[in-house]
């Protein structure tokens, strides 16, 4: 099963990131339903900047991890 990494850009244009298996489902989940992150859920609407696919949950939460750790410019680079 395929999991994924990804980042938010809120509407305050602060970024999230998180990991998930199922990317459309938790980028509704941020938008729409009381599921989505508390963080999330007070900054909507929120847009998708970046995903990764990766082949284990391990791995994402690894590279979830890593990108966490990045400076905003770091992460901004990612997709801009």
């Amino acid at each position: 099963m395929p999991y994924y990494v990804y980042i938010l850009e809120c509407k305050d244009k602060t970024l999230y990131v998180g990991s998930t298996n199922n990317l459309a489902k938790r980028l509704h989940a941020h938008n729409h339903l009381k599921s989505g992150a508390h963080y999330t859920k007070i900054r909507r609407p929120v847009e998708l900047r970046y995903s990764k696919k990766l082949k284990s949950y391990s791995l994402a939460r690894k590279k979830e991890g890593e990108l966490k750790r990045l400076t905003r410019a770091e992460k901004l680079s990612l997709f801009r």
